[in-house]
């Protein structure tokens, strides 16, 4: 499906992690890119949005306030527009009081209220959901029965709960709630990005990603004594960004599209911080004992379902229908950690210890 690209296009949550790189790419294809925030008026959250805006010699942006959880939110947003990039959803490592508030409603209801104003606004020709490497697998040990021992876009999550892995079993929820909708009809088409854990220098320092939880890990102190033998999926933001829009603008792009660089362990992760940033900094050097991690997993802020069903076993992913239906291709993955890792120094995230390293 062609999609005009003298229409505007809309990005919700613009000023997210992947959506901020989302709208910068946009923006400098020359093409006018409608954005929903929570508040446009504050500076904090959306000022990187509005300089890219100033210093753009071709693209053109407009701010619209939208809550997930309104229906209707969407519509003044949405009007014009033949492409939909839908990548507002709650996302955090720790954990959280209300799991069900925090993550499974805004991130359902949200997917449901767009795809509403899709509905709606019969305009609109393709749009392409943010999901996650989570709504494919919810523990690694599912490793074990799938075909080939390879997670793909073949594969569901099936195992997360609200009780077990709340934020994955959102993302479930949001994109099988996606699936159902564009199924009941014929007019859009749906495109879905399940990226793996998404690293990389970020736009704004007001950021509230997941993924910056995830790199202070190695510097809090809580790996000192040995990490999890956990593997990762990962991938650079700036990938993402792109990823998104070969999806929105690849007239035969379908279906799900699973993103990765390469998959590591949390000790490889800690093993290439050092080797860039010196032994000044709390990164781990060994693996923790599964049978330690099990006993202490109540202090760790993790459940002994989590450390059963995920330490020590290895996990492998396949991205080439990515890489072969939009074209994509994925930045080393150790140039994605240095960058990630230099820039939480660069705003003053965490403190330079390089020279006392030496």
């Amino acid at each position: 499906m062609e999609i005009d690209r003298n229409k505007p296009v809309l990005v919700t949550g613009g000023n997210g992690y992947v959506a901020s790189w989302l709208v910068r790419n946009l923006l400098e294809e020359g093409l006018e890119v409608h954005a929903t925030v929570r508040n446009p008026n504050d500076e904090r959250k959306v000022g990187h949005l509005r300089r890219m805006a100033q210093s753009s010699a071709k693209g053109r942006l407009t701010l619209f306030a939208a809550d997930l959880l309104k229906d209707g939110s969407f519509d003044a947003a949405m009007q014009e527009c033949e492409l939909v990039f839908h990548t507002a959803s709650p996302f955090s490592i720790a954990n959280v009081a209300d799991p069900r508030r925090r993550f499974v409603e805004p991130a359902l209801e949200g997917t449901r209220n767009v795809l509403r104003a899709v509905e709606r606004l019969r305009q609109v020709k393709r749009v392409v959901v943010t999901s996650s490497v989570v709504a494919i697998y919810g523990d690694a040990v599912e490793i074990r029965s799938v075909p080939h021992g390879v997670f793909d876009e073949q594969c569901w999550n099936t195992t997360s709960s609200l009780e077990h892995e709340p934020y994955n079993y959102s993302k479930t929820l949001a994109e099988r709630a996606a699936w159902d909708m564009v199924r009941t009809q014929s007019r859009w088409e749906l495109v879905v990005i399940n990226p793996t854990v998404v690293l990389g220098p970020s736009l704004t320092r007001a950021s509230e990603s997941g993924s910056m939880e995830f790199m202070h890990r190695f510097v809090d102190g809580s790996l000192r004594f040995g990490a999890p033998a956990l593997t990762f999926g990962l991938v650079d933001v700036r990938d993402v960004a792109d990823a998104h829009v070969k999806a929105g603008f690849t007239p035969h792009a379908s279906g799900r599209h699973l993103l990765l660089s390469d998959t590591l362990s949390m000790l490889q992760i800690g093993q290439i911080l050092c080797a860039h940033f010196g032994s000044g900094y709390p990164f781990p050097r060994s693996e923790a004992p599964k049978a330690l991690l099990w006993l202490s997993a109540p202090l760790l802020g993790i459940t002994r379902k989590f450390v059963q069903r995920n330490v020590g076993i290895p996990i492998r992913l396949d991205s080439s229908y990515a890489r072969r239906d939009l074209g994509v291709t994925f930045r080393p993955v150790e140039e994605t950690i240095v960058a990630h890792f230099q820039q939480m120094i660069d705003d003053g995230l965490l403190p330079d210890r390089r020279s006392r390293a030496k």
